[in-house]
C-alpha cells in the first residue's frame, strides 16, 4: 500500500495562483498544510516537525523569506519545489546571467560593475539607451531606462546613496528594441507546458505592469531554449522570459522560480496549478 503523502505549501499571501494550487491539492485528495511564511518559525535544533512533510512547495512573495526557508528545509533533508540552490540562482539576476553564460544560453548583453564610476564607464561603452536593473526584484520594479549621460549620473548617484547591498551592484543590460512584446514560457520539469506573449506599448511588458497576455505557439526553438535555460539553473518549476532580439534572435531575459500564472492558465486552458502539484507529488514520492 502506497504511503499517504503530506505536502506543505509555503506562501505569503493567498493569490489566485495559491487558490488554484490548494484546489488542485484537494481534488487529488492530498494531505497538505498551508504554511504562512509570516507565521512560521524554525527551531534549528528540532527539525522533527518539518520531517513530517514529504515535500514543501514554496510560493513566498519575499525572495529572502522563501530562500532561507528552502535552505533550512533542504538542510533538514526535506525535498522542496524548488530547491534552495535554484531559488538562489533565479532570484538573483546577475547569478542567473552567469549560469546562462556558462551554459552558452543566448541572452542580452550584460555588464556588471561595483562602483558608480566603473558603471558609468560601462554604460558609455554600451552606448545609450541602456537598462539598469536591480539584481534582486520582480514585477518590473526599479528598472531604469537610461537615455543619456545626465540620466546615468543621476540614477547611479541615487543607487549609491541608497547604499543597500543590492544597489551597490550595478547590473547593466543592453536595451532591446523588442516588437512590443516578450514571451513567458512555463516549464515544469522537462516539459514546456505553455507560453504567452506579454504585449504592451511600454518597454516594460510584465503583466503586473499592465501588459496583456496572448497565447504564444511553442516552437521547437522556444522549447529547446527554455529547456536549456532551466537546465542551466538547476531545473524545477520555472517561468522563462524570452525576448525577440532584432539581431540575435530569441534570447533568455530572466528566469522566475515562484512565477505568477494567473494570465497564462486561463489563456492556455492548461491547468498549470495541477501540473505544479503533480510535480510536487512526484518530488515527494522520490523521497519515499
Amino acid at each position: 500500500m502506497q504511503k499517504r503523502l503530506r505536502i506543505g505549501v509555503l506562501y505569503s499571501r493567498v493569490r489566485v495562483e495559491e487558490k488554484w494550487i490548494f484546489s488542485a491539492m484537494e481534488k487529488r485528495g492530498i494531505d497538505y498544510e498551508r504554511l504562512d511564511d509570516r507565521a512560521i518559525s524554525f527551531d534549528l535544533d528540532n527539525p522533527t516537525p518539518w520531517l513530517t512533510f514529504d515535500a514543501v512547495l514554496e510560493r513566498s512573495i519575499s525572495y529572502n523569506s522563501g530562500l532561507y526557508a528552502l535552505r533550512i528545509l533542504n538542510a533538514f533533508g526535506v525535498p522542496t519545489v524548488n530547491k534552495a540552490i535554484v531559488a538562489e540562482i533565479c532570484g538573483d539576476k546577475l547569478t542567473t546571467s552567469a549560469m546562462l553564460a556558462r551554459a552558452n544560453v543566448p541572452q542580452p548583453r550584460n555588464v556588471v560593475a561595483f562602483s558608480p564610476e566603473s558603471a558609468l564607464e560601462a554604460i558609455e561603452a554600451f552606448g545609450y539607451p541602456v537598462v539598469l536593473k536591480p539584481v534582486v526584484g520582480s514585477w518590473g520594479r526599479l528598472l531604469a531606462k537610461i537615455n543619456d549621460r545626465d540620466a546615468a549620473e543621476a540614477v547611479l548617484e541615487h543607487k549609491a546613496t541608497l547604499g543597500s547591498v543590492q544597489h551597490s551592484v550595478f547590473y547593466i543590460q543592453e536595451f532591446i528594441k523588442k516588437p512590443g512584446r516578450d514571451i513567458r514560457a512555463i516549464v515544469v520539469g522537462d516539459r514546456v507546458l505553455t507560453a504567452i506573449y506579454r504585449k504592451s506599448e511600454h518597454w516594460i511588458t510584465n503583466t503586473a505592469r499592465g501588459g496583456e497576455g496572448e497565447l504564444c505557439p511553442i516552437t521547437p526553438e522556444i522549447e529547446a531554449l527554455c529547456l536549456n535555460a532551466t537546465a542551466a539553473v538547476g531545473g524545477g518549476v520555472l517561468a522563462v522570459d524570452l525576448v525577440e532580439h532584432p539581431e540575435k534572435g530569441m534570447v533568455v531575459n530572466e528566469i522566475n522560480h515562484t512565477m505568477e500564472f494567473h494570465t497564462a492558465q486561463p489563456i492556455s486552458g492548461i491547468d498549470i496549478a495541477d501540473e505544479i502539484v503533480a510535480y510536487t507529488i512526484n518530488t515527494a514520492r522520490q523521497k519515499s
